[in-house]
C-alpha cells in the first residue's frame, strides 16, 4: 500500500522539496497551509495537478484544526516543518513565535495520540542548530549542551524537548532533526542568504547600488536544502527514533557567502575597514557595493555555528555534502541572475 506523509509547513522552502522527494518515493502527500488573503504556493504550483498531492487548510494555533486534518488523513509519517522562522523576526513577535514554534508542537503530538495514531505514525520535528546559540562547543554535535539566544531559538528548545519526553513517555516514534542552515534557490528573500544572491545579481544587472548587511564574521554551515530534506526522510526509516544533527561540517563567514555569490554574478569584491565600517568594493570600479548597517544586528546574535553530521553519516547512511558550498552559492545566483533578467525586461 501506498504510504501517507503529512507535511506542515508545504508551501516553505523544505516542504516544497520534501513533497517533491516523497512523491518520487511513490507516497500520497498531504500538506497543511495556512489560509490568507495573500496565499504564496510559488513552490508548490507545479505539484497541485498531481493527484498524489493535496492541500489542506489547518495552523498549528489551532489544534482542532490538527486534529482534523491528522484525523482524515492518517499519516504513517508527519513532517513538522511549518514555524515563524525568522530568527530576527522572532524579537519581533516573540509571543506569536513561542505560540506556533513550541506549542504548535505539543499540539501536533496531542493530535496524533487522539486520533489514535501513537503507535503508528512516525513524527519527524524539524529542529534548529540556532538550540546551541552561544555556543559551548565546536563543531556542535547531538551531546553538545543548547545555549538558545532568540526567542525563536527558545521556543524551538521546547519543540526538541517535547518530542523527547512523548517519546519516553508514549513510546511514540517522534524524532528531531536538528538541523544547520540550509539554503536554495527557493530560500525566502528576506533570509540573509537570499538577500545576498538577489542583491549580487541586482547589483551586476544595474538595478540596485548597494547591499547592506549585519556581522560579516559570523559563521555558519551552509548546505543545500534539497540534500536536507533526504535526511528527514531517512530519520524516520531508521529502526528506532533518536535526533540527529544534520549538518555539512563545513563552515564559512556571512563575508565569504557575499564575496562568492559577488564573483559569480560577475563583481570581485574587496574588502576594506573592520567592523561597522567595513565595505565590499567592486575592483573593477572602485564602487562601494556592500556596507555594514547596525538594523541588520540583534539584541544577541549567534555567530559560531559548526556542525558535525557524523551520526548522520554513520547510522543513516547520509552524504552531507552532495552539493558543495561553492555549487550552493553559484545555482543561487544563477536562479537569481534569471530572475532579475525578466524583471529587466518587464
Amino acid at each position: 500500500m501506498m504510504k501517507v506523509a503529512l507535511i506542515t509547513g508545504v508551501t516553505g522552502q523544505d516542504g516544497s522539496y520534501l513533497s517533491e522527494f516523497l512523491l518520487e518515493k511513490g507516497y500520497e502527500v498531504y500538506g497543511m497551509i495556512r489560509r490568507s488573503s495573500t496565499e504564496y504556493r510559488e513552490r508548490i504550483n507545479h505539484l497541485e495537478g498531481n493527484t498524489h498531492f493535496h492541500l489542506k487548510y489547518g495552523d498549528l494555533s489551532d489544534s482542532i484544526s490538527l486534529v482534523k486534518i491528522i484525523g482524515e488523513c492518517r499519516p504513517d509519517e508527519i513532517y513538522n516543518l511549518a514555524a515563524q522562522s525568522h530568527v530576527g523576526v522572532s524579537f519581533d513577535v516573540p509571543e506569536y513565535t513561542a505560540d506556533v514554534v513550541a506549542t504548535g508542537v505539543l499540539r501536533v503530538l496531542e493530535a496524533v495520540r487522539i486520533c489514535g495514531l501513537a503507535e503508528t505514525c512516525r513524527i519527524y520535528q524539524a529542529s534548529t542548530s540556532e538550540l546551541f546559540g552561544k555556543v559551548e562547543e565546536v563543531p556542535q554535535r547531538e551531546t553538545t549542551p543548547f545555549h538558545p539566544y532568540s526567542p525563536y531559538a527558545v521556543a524551538k528548545q521546547y519543540g526538541y524537548w517535547i518530542i523527547k519526553e512523548y517519546r519516553e513517555a508514549y513510546n511514540m516514534f517522534c524524532c528531531s532533526g536538528i538541523l544547520f542552515n540550509h539554503e536554495s534557490e527557493r530560500r525566502g528573500e528576506t533570509f540573509v542568504t537570499r538577500k545576498i544572491t538577489l542583491a549580487a545579481a541586482r547589483i551586476a544587472a544595474g538595478l540596485q547600488d548597494k547591499l547592506y548587511l549585519g556581522n560579516l564574521s559570523s559563521l555558519r554551515d551552509w548546505g543545500y536544502a534539497k540534500d536536507y530534506v533526504e535526511c528527514m526522510w531517512l530519520i524516520l526509516q531508521n529502526e528506532k527514533p533518536e535526533d540527529f544533527v544534520i549538518a555539512t561540517g563545513v563552515q564559512h563567514s556571512v563575508r565569504e557567502f557575499a564575496t562568492l555569490a559577488f564573483h559569480h554574478a560577475g563583481i570581485d569584491l574587496e574588502w576594506q575597514g573592520d567592523g561597522m565600517d567595513e565595505k565590499g568594493i567592486d575592483k573593477a570600479t572602485g564602487k562601494v557595493v556592500v556596507e555594514v548597517s547596525p538594523e541588520f544586528y540583534r539584541p544577541t546574535d549567534v555567530v559560531n555555528l559548526w556542525g558535525d553530521p557524523t551520526k548522520a553519516k554513520t547510522e543513516l547512511g547520509w552524504n552531507p555534502t552532495k552539493t558543495s558550498f561553492e555549487d550552493l552559492v553559484r545555482i543561487m545566483v544563477e536562479y537569481d541572475t534569471k530572475k532579475v533578467a525578466l524583471e529587466k525586461n518587464i
